[in-house]
């Protein structure tokens, strides 16, 4: 019932900046609104860990190590979120995923987790 697209990424010297998007799309007949978005990324051989998530109310949270130099926004009305980074550094390369949840069954409290395609971010030194 929603779909997630990221886009932005690309390559970068260490200390460039970059901007991703995510755009979220809603089918016919859907009628949910989206909670949380979040930005996931993937260093190559680790595991997916969390980088920035922001609530419908623009709550925002930062994992520790992007605190000051990433971004995390949203708009509702255009049903995008963004993530402006800043001083990149080489170990931050990785795919970067847009995340949310999703009431399964059209409701309840039950929800499952969407993921987008992934955009790849290359930071070189």
């Amino acid at each position: 019932q929603v779909q997630l697209v990221e886009s932005g990424g690309g390559s970068v010297p260490a200390g460039g900046s970059l901007r991703l998007s995510c755009a979220a799309s809603l089918t016919s007949g859907t009628f949910f609104s989206i909670k949380t978005m979040s930005w996931y990324r993937e260093i190559l051989g680790k595991e997916r860990e969390l980088v920035a998530s922001i609530s419908n109310g623009c709550r925002k949270n930062y994992d520790d190590t992007v605190k000051g130099r990433l971004t995390i926004s949203r708009s509702n009305v255009d049903k995008m979120a963004y993530l402006e980074m800043n001083s990149l550094k080489p170990e931050e390369t990785a795919v970067y995923y847009c995340h949310t949840l999703w009431p399964e069954g059209g409701g309840g409290n039950r929800f499952i987790q969407v993921w987008g395609q992934g955009t790849q971010v290359t930071v070189s030194s």
